[in-house]
This record gives structure tokens, C-alpha cells and sequence, in this order.
């Protein structure tokens, strides 16, 4: 299943800064920063269920994340 989040997180330095923790909670998938995009957008993929848990992190973190429920790319 692939998850997209809006955030508020702007840099690679961030992304960096988040990484050990993304790499821990999403031990099997991938998962990705869009910058460019206007939303921020952070796509996960998993087959396992971690909105809730992707969400709470970046709170814990100081970041916003919204679940884009029905999201189409540009």
C-alpha cells in the first residue's frame, strides 16, 4: 500500500535529520520526501499499517503531516 502525507518539511537537511527514524519505523518499504512539490509530500510505501505512527513522529518532530487520502500526483 502506498501512503501520501502533506508536510510542512522543506530541505534535505530535515529529510536527514528524519531519516533514522523513518529507516527504523518503516523497516519493510520504502519512503520519500517530495520537495519540490508544493505540499511536501511524503510517500510511503509499506504493507504494513503505519498512518498513525508516520503522523505522531513528525508531530514528535515538530513537523506537520496530513494523510492525502485521495492524492494525484501533477
Amino acid at each position: 500500500m502506498i501512503y501520501v502525507f502533506k508536510t510542512n518539511v522543506e530541505n534535505k537537511s530535515e529529510v536527514a535529520a528524519l531519516a533514522p527514524c523513518f529507516n527504523q519505523l518503516i523497516a519493510v518499504g520504502q519512503w520519500s520526501f517530495d520537495l519540490e512539490d508544493c505540499d511536501h509530500i511524503l510517500r510511503v510505501e509499506t504493507s504494513v499499517e503505519k498512518v498513525e505512527s508516520i503522523v505522531g513522529l513528525l508531530l514528535r518532530e515538530g513537523f506537520e503531516c496530513e494523510e492525502l487520502e485521495d492524492y494525484v500526483p501533477e
